[in-house]
């Protein structure tokens, strides 16, 4: 059995919100009441020290502290990650479609993830020769570095490759049939992300792709964005044989699990892993247990009548 590292779990059975608010100080008389801006009419709020800010040439980047998921990444308002559940999507975005390949994975092409959580997953497979990271915004990325580090990847690993580029350029300049397997760690189709939910992107991904490999994209949580989501999913229709749709329950995204579309130029299915694989949330259970879909995902999203 392959046991990716735990991501700080320890033997207690404590929960790792448990464990972070045991190890964090009480919040100052500084900390302020801050509010997601996701959704127009509804929103999470967070009792947080801003611990950095800075508007990038591309949008808003802001680290803050909370008392029970820690530390966490906000972009332009939007909650990115936390420290106490950096796993839970992550894993599933890396290992499902790793995992669930015929074969194991050697070249990996990560898209967004400035948090280096997908890259950091990515990293816990010894099959893997290079993982390269393309991220547009390095304000991200060295913030997460500097005020992170305990979620972020080992930029120091020889297989890491960083790239600082606009990835819609990268990936129609790339060469055709490169990449096992290509992680879109991009859920917000505003701003500067637009561009990475647009036909003519996810046709340079499919180009992209191996005969066996397969793209994962994050794409909201449905239900609040179900439109969204099978917006992503028609469009992929047109480009590869097999697209489905798994879940990851991320506790601290509001509105229930968020969708995972998987598409693969191979018909063969992803729903059952290659081999045992354990890691803090990721678990071959896990693993087929996230292809089971609420009825009305299976009808909204995928179309299906029953």
């Amino acid at each position: 059995m392959l046991l990716g590292n735990m991501g700080g779990c320890g033997s207690s059975g404590d929960s790792v919100a448990e464990m972070i608010r045991r190890a964090q100080p009480e919040l100052p008389s500084e900390a302020r009441w801050w509010r997601e801006e996701r959704h127009p009419t509804v929103a999470p709020s967070f009792l947080l020290k801003t611990l950095f800010e800075r508007q990038s040439a591309y949008q808003r980047v802001v680290i803050a502290q909370h008392d029970v998921v820690g530390r966490l990444l906000i972009l332009d308002g939007i909650l990115q990650v936390t420290e106490a559940d950096s796993t839970v999507s992550e894993e599933m975005m890396a290992h499902v479609p790793l995992i669930g390949a015929e074969h194991p994975a050697r070249r990996v092409l990560v898209i967004g993830g400035g948090d280096g959580c997908v890259a950091r997953e990515v990293l816990k497979h010894p099959s893997v020769q290079r993982v390269t990271m393309v991220e547009l915004d390095e304000v991200v990325v060295e913030a997460c570095r500097a005020w992170m580090p305990n979620i972020t990847c080992d930029y120091d690993d020889p297989r890491m490759e960083l790239v600082i580029d606009d990835a819609a350029q990268y990936v129609k300049q790339a060469p055709s049939g490169c990449f096992d397997a290509v992680l879109c760690d991009s859920p917000h189709s505003i701003g500067p992300a637009e561009v990475l939910f647009s036909h003519e992107f996810y046709a340079d991904v499919q180009r992209l792709l191996t005969p066996h490999g397969a793209a994962v994209f994050q794409s909201g949580v449905p239900f609040f964005q179900a439109d969204r989501t099978a917006t992503v999913v028609a469009q992929l229709r047109t480009l590869f044989p097999q697209v489905t749709v798994y879940q990851a329950a991320v506790p601290t995204f509001y509105g229930g699990s968020t969708a995972l579309v998987l598409a693969s130029n191979s018909l063969r299915g992803f729903d059952r892993p290659r081999e045992p694989f354990v890691c803090s949330f990721y678990n071959p259970d896990v693993h087929a247990a996230a292809f089971a879909l609420p009825t009305w995902w299976r009808r909204d999203i995928l179309g299906h009548i029953a």
